[in-house]
């Protein structure tokens, strides 16, 4: 079963790490993708612009309201995803729980609808 690991984090806490910082970070990152790579669960990975670039749309009386922003504010902002294939949740929370975001953040795991 696939699953959606969507990672939610302080987006203003980045531009607050020295860069030292940010290159370990990014290494966390590299090497938690490289796991999951050989481990076969892999599928998809990708990391989002600031939600101060969204653009929210909805329909109001059947026309396009379109909003600058995120859909709602937030402590934390959707900052990336990867997408695996796992047997089961247990497994997929696994992966989760490894994931860097998840010392920083949250880490939301959803199974893609067959």
């Amino acid at each position: 079963m696939q699953y959606i690991l969507a990672l939610y984090v302080d987006e203003a806490g980045w531009p607050k790490l020295t860069p030292a910082q940010q290159e370990q970070g990014m290494a966390a990152y590299f090497a938690y993708t490289e796991a999951m790579q050989k481990a076969g669960v892999f599928k998809a990975t990708g990391r989002l612009q600031p939600s101060s670039t969204a653009t929210t749309v909805r329909l109001v009386d059947g026309k396009p309201q379109v909003l600058d922003g995120p859909y709602a504010d937030s402590k934390e902002q959707l900052g990336g995803f990867y997408l695996i294939e796992a047997p089961d949740l247990d497994a997929a929370l696994g992966w989760a729980a490894r994931c860097p975001a998840a010392g920083h953040g949250v880490v939301e795991v959803r199974a893609i609808a067959p």
